[in-house]
């Protein structure tokens, strides 16, 4: 991993790296390969296949992807997004200062899980989305078959929203399927008060 790679928020132990799609590729592979990322949309890609979303993603003003690490480790990836210009503005109204998130945290190494790792994991993360980027709120779009990336969401304080489909995307460079959502909402001055 490049050490001279933009860190773009720090807190505590974690810190968020920008993504490199070539020198991360392995481990990312690695991560979307597994059955329980399944929700991801990756498995069955090829190293190279990841590679080239990822560069794709890097090209884009309104998508980007980010390495995080815990420690030094690779301990998830996230994508933020501009709500309006993806697929989830069909499904609900846009407010200024929305922020979209997607997350994907590594699986747990050999010592196994750690009590309140994922937690203050997600509050770094949305210190750098709403604080470090100056923004009003987040809006998350889980799979609703992703029951514990609901939980997770709903336990770290976001409100659910509706549950909604969103649109297959089938353009040249880009394939999502269908998927159905429970989408889920944060507000900045609940996530940090005062």
């Amino acid at each position: 991993m490049s050490e001279s790679r933009e860190v773009v928020h720090e807190e505590a132990a974690v810190r968020i790296l920008r993504l490199d799609p070539q020198a991360d590729a392995e481990v990312l592979h690695s991560w979307v390969s597994e059955e329980r990322a399944s929700f991801w949309g990756m498995n069955g890609l090829t190293r190279d296949q990841v590679a080239e979303i990822y560069a794709h993603l890097d090209t884009l003003d309104t998508h980007h992807a980010f390495l995080v690490q815990r420690d030094g480790v690779p301990a998830a990836l996230l994508q933020t997004y501009e709500p309006e210009a993806d697929r989830v503005s069909e499904c609900y109204d846009v407010l200024p200062g929305d922020i979209g998130v997607h997350m994907l945290l590594a699986p747990p190494g050999p010592e196994g899980g750690r009590p309140g790792w994922t937690a203050g994991l997600v509050r770094a993360i949305l210190s750098y989305v709403l604080i470090g980027l100056d923004r009003q709120r987040v809006v998350v779009d889980p799979d609703v078959a992703n029951e514990k990336a609901v939980a997770r969401f709903l336990k770290q304080g976001f409100e659910a929203g509706p549950l909604v489909t969103l649109p297959e995307i089938d353009i040249p460079d880009v394939y999502l399927p269908e998927k159905k959502a429970q989408l889920a909402f944060l507000r900045r001055e609940v996530a940090f008060p005062g």
